[in-house]
């Protein structure tokens, strides 16, 4: 047999129950049909994180041990945080390009340290660096599906067209996607490929197109509790869930359906109707890209695996989010505007969440979500599909095993020994185990007795079928620290114990009956978590220490610019938070001038300094709420120096318009200035903008005639201004 292609499909904060094939009513008919002509794992573990997933699955060791213990955007000195994956743990793709492979990624990285996320460089741990040799997708945690932050190769490249075209971000990946294999197979079809195709969805921003959305209009009113036991019964039936198995009890922290007024559940249900929808469009995306490969009469040997990087995600807090860059910059604010906006949800100014209540549903039975070590955050769906290579298609595997076992799984079925050195570098050892047999055979034992987890201080073990598991919960986000109830001390945490071979979901702790089992499994952990860089621990975005970034990459306090296509990564361009001024060197012709001076994030949060017919306006958007002022006073023709500054105040800050050494207007706004305006966005814009607009008083590009701007000056209101703390740099979105 030739050696197989391969294509790894990588879901975003998708839950055990989501898809159909895993007991969820929400139609995925594409991934359902791969798993019925293929294999369904129900015992399949991740990190409960993103970037540690996707490292753990691209270099087959533990994240921790390749540096990459928690997000990229929050680097530490210590070895298990640095975020750099080091060429010592060669990925999967080099190790596949160097044995004959073609290798391609489309869609989310995150692997790189944030302030590597620029047009600059360093390009090392971009996914050229790591061994693709084709990409198209976008670097950060998550992006606009309509006005997305797109990298092709090393360059970062404009959307091929706008949203009022049909813009959406997973049909175009998966446009790329197709690209790449046509373009090779065409060219050199005897060389197999890899294909790792990481969707933005279900990452937030929740946004799908208007008409999948109507197609769940009023599916979700029953409410969670009623979804949720539909969904136990569904998973019982199809054998994802032994029959004997309980679920987990509904959380304090998950109000009954039956406690909301009629306007939560309008509200809530909302979320979950634009969340089905994007699943949905998403799974429509995927059967393209399948029916590509039959089309192509590649499917049959190749080897698809679509796995999701973590459970369900909770950041839209208990009611979803109309904009949740603001669920943690003000609360009740956040809560009253997507209230009032819930008929604008699935719309272009909406930057949705959805409540969590539904996200608990999606990961039914589980307990908890995303960055918790409980099976809500660890244990997601395995499909594998490889007609050419397994046994009896649709069945269900039930081998514990964990994200490090596919690039060994992989390298075995390709024939291609793990190697001693790649590139010169002596490679460290892997950690996963192939689980290759079991494709064949059911009943093979699964690759492994004991893998440890660990995400932002919750800590678990699984040893021979035992599980224990801390009821550790971080300080932030705060609203799950008031909420959900546990320890929030690493001396003071409980280790429950759990029989996984007889208690599927994780109900019954049965640490008071086996103490001495309990004492050797902890034992086991702190072993596990000093062989593997876990330690020290932490378990919040803040008191992490930071590390000090290399020379070259540090945020200046002041800086020039030229206006130009390109844009300034919010990590380099000088820190705004404590106070700033931007100076614009003019040459104002007769006609009066209009256009972008300078330009960052868009309307569900941004900011704007630009000129309208003369005169000078600035507007800033925070978390979905709009100020704007503009000055009366209109340029005179010629040179001019104009400036805009923003200073504290208590309770806020105040932005002022500066003409020939006089404010023109001002605008104060409540709260402190966005640390991040757009998690990923591309940052500063001079002299033109792209996507949505901050305002819609101007429409994107709104570039300045050529030499009406020479230059702009930006300048941190204090040459010691610090970097920003990196807590508030990673805020919720991962």
């Amino acid at each position: 047999m030739t050696r197989p292609n391969v294509v790894t499909i990588v879901l975003d904060d998708t839950g055990f129950a989501q898809l159909g094939c895993f007991g969820s009513d929400i139609s995925t008919p594409n991934i359902d049909a791969l798993a019925a002509d293929g294999l369904r794992y129900n015992r399949f573990h991740v990190t409960a994180l993103c970037s540690p997933t996707r490292a753990s699955l691209l270099t087959g060791r533990n994240h921790h041990r390749v540096g990459m213990g928690y997000l990229t955007d929050i680097p530490t000195p210590d070895p298990g945080y640095t975020c750099a994956i080091p060429p010592s743990a060669g990925t999967l793709p080099a190790v596949l390009k160097q044995a004959g492979y073609s290798t391609f990624a489309a869609g989310k990285w995150h692997l790189a340290p944030r302030w590597e996320v620029n047009p600059a460089g360093p390009y090392d741990r971009w996914p050229l660096g790591l061994g693709f040799e084709r990409y198209y997708g976008f670097l950060s945690a998550e992006t606009s599906q309509r006005t997305p932050t797109l990298v092709r190769d090393n360059s970062y490249v404009p959307q091929p067209r706008t949203p009022d075209e049909g813009y959406h971000l997973m049909e175009d990946l998966t446009d790329e996607a197709i690209g790449f294999i046509r373009d090779q197979q065409q060219n050199t079809p005897e060389r197999p490929f890899f294909l790792y195709y990481a969707a933005s969805a279900m990452h937030a921003p929740i946004q799908a197109p208007e008409e999948w959305v109507r197609r769940y209009e009023g599916a979700f009113d029953q409410g969670w509790d009623q979804w949720r036991d539909a969904i136990v019964a569904r998973q019982k039936e199809i054998g994802v869930v032994p029959e004997d198995a309980d679920a987990t009890p509904r959380p304090p922290w998950v109000r009954p359906w039956d406690e909301l007024s009629d306007e939560e559940r309008r509200v809530t249900a909302r979320s979950m109707e634009i969340f089905a929808a994007y699943l949905s469009y998403t799974d429509a995306q995927i059967g393209r890209l399948l029916d590509h490969l039959r089309d192509t009469d590649t499917l049959d040997n190749t080897i698809v695996m679509l796995i999701s990087d973590n459970g369900t995600s909770a950041e839209g807090g208990p009611n979803g989010s109309f904009n949740y860059h603001g669920l943690h910059r003000d609360r009740e604010a956040n809560r009253e505007l997507t209230f009032a906006k819930v008929d604008e949800m699935s719309g272009d100014h909406a930057y949705m969440q959805y409540a969590w209540p539904w996200a608990w549903a999606g990961n039914t039975p589980f307990w908890l979500w995303k960055r918790f070590t409980a099976l809500g955050g660890v244990r997601t769906p395995l499909i594998v599909h490889w007609p050419d290579g397994m046994g009896t298609p649709g069945e269900v595997r039930d081998q514990f095993c964990h994200v490090s076992d596919l690039m060994p799984t992989v390298l075995e079925a390709a024939g291609v020994p793990v190697p001693e050195r790649l590139n010169g570098v002596e490679q460290m050892s892997l950690d996963g185990s192939s689980i290759l047999d079991s494709f064949l055979a059911p009943e093979v034992a699964a690759p492994r007795e004991t893998q440890y987890f660990e995400c932002a201080g919750s800590r678990s073990l699984y040893h021979r079928g035992w599980k224990i598991r801390t009821d550790h919960v971080g300080p932030t986000p705060l609203l799950e620290r008031e909420l959900i109830p546990g320890s929030h001390e690493y001396d003071e945490d409980h280790w429950a114990l759990f029989h996984l071979d007889e208690d599927f979901a994780e109900t019954t702790d049965l640490s008071a009956e086996h103490p001495e089992l309990v004492r050797e499994l902890v034992q086991m952990w702190w072993t596990e978590a000093g062989r593997n860089n876990v330690l020290p621990l932490n378990d919040g975005y803040t008191g992490r220490p930071q590390m000090e970034r290399p020379p070259g990459h540090r945020q200046p306090s002041r800086m020039t610019y030229r206006p130009g296509p390109g844009a300034v990564s919010e990590f380099m361009h000088p820190v705004l938070t404590e106070g700033f001024t931007m100076t614009a060197h003019l040459d104002v012709g007769e006609q009066a001038p209009s256009g972008i001076l300078a330009a960052i994030g868009d309307w569900t949060q941004g900011l704007a300094w630009y000129l309208r017919d003369g005169h000078l306006v600035v507007s800033a958007n925070y978390a979905g709420v709009g100020h704007r002022v503009e000055s009366s006073t209109p340029l005179a023709a010629g040179e001019e120096e104009v400036r805009l500054t923003y200073r504290l105040r208590e309770g806020g800050g105040t932005f002022a318009l500066h003409q020939a050494g006089t404010v023109t207007a001002e605008l104060s706004v409540d709260g402190p200035l966005p640390v991040r305006w757009q998690i990923g966005g591309p940052g500063l814009r001079i002299g033109f903008d792209a996507g949505f607009p901050v305002d819609e008083s101007y429409a994107p590009p709104y570039a300045l005639a050529p030499g009406v701007l020479e230059r702009l000056e930006v300048a941190s209101a204090s040459a010691e201004a610090l970097e920003p703390d990196d807590a508030d740099l990673a805020r919720v979105h991962e």
